[in-house]
């Protein structure tokens, strides 16, 4: 999963940059040549789905998503594994819906054949960044699953922002 790892942020980060240069070139193309593309927007909008999508899979990954878990915190540590297994299952049931309702709408837009408005591109092949992405989140889910149902983790690592809040400040005040 090492590879995978990486390319999730090897796309991340070109899709930062592409969209970065893109719109820094249409800034100067409109401001300086008094000119500019009509399909920089569009294409900027769709490298920022592409890099949405695979920042959730990344997300789940680093733990970086908020969660409420105060009350959990309180539970034992057993009783902790299990309320992180229920939730992580959850999650995959999530996942599923949006997998299948994604790819429905991806199979529709498929047979209607409509195309991007600026781009010449067909709507479903931008669109499957969504059933894409949510198939890498189902997979950062099923190794937290593994993770939790073998006992390497006792609960899931979520963004503790209360945490992050108060190192903060101790910095800030030490700084």
């Amino acid at each position: 999963m090492k590879i995978l790892d990486r390319l999730e942020e090897w796309i991340i980060s070109l899709m930062l940059l592409a969209m970065t240069a893109l719109a820094f070139m249409q800034v100067v193309r409109r401001y300086v040549f008094n000119a500019g593309f009509s399909w920089t927007l569009e294409l900027i909008t769709v490298l920022f789905a592409c890099m949405i999508f695979v920042g959730i899979s990344y997300g789940v990954r680093v733990g970086s998503h908020i969660g409420v878990d105060a009350l959990v915190r309180l539970l034992p540590a057993r009783q902790r594994r299990w309320v992180s297994l229920l939730a992580v299952v959850l999650c995959l049931v999530y996942v599923g819906f949006v997998l299948y309702g994604s790819t429905i709408y991806v199979s529709k837009m498929m047979d209607i054949g409509v195309e991007l408005d600026d781009l010449p591109i067909e709507r479903w092949k931008v669109l499957l960044v969504m059933p894409v992405g949510y198939v890498l989140v189902g997979l950062r889910f099923l190794q937290i699953l593994y993770s939790l149902a073998t006992g390497k983790s006792m609960s899931l690592h979520l963004a503790d922002e209360a945490a992050d809040a108060l190192k903060m400040k101790a910095e800030e005040g030490g700084a």
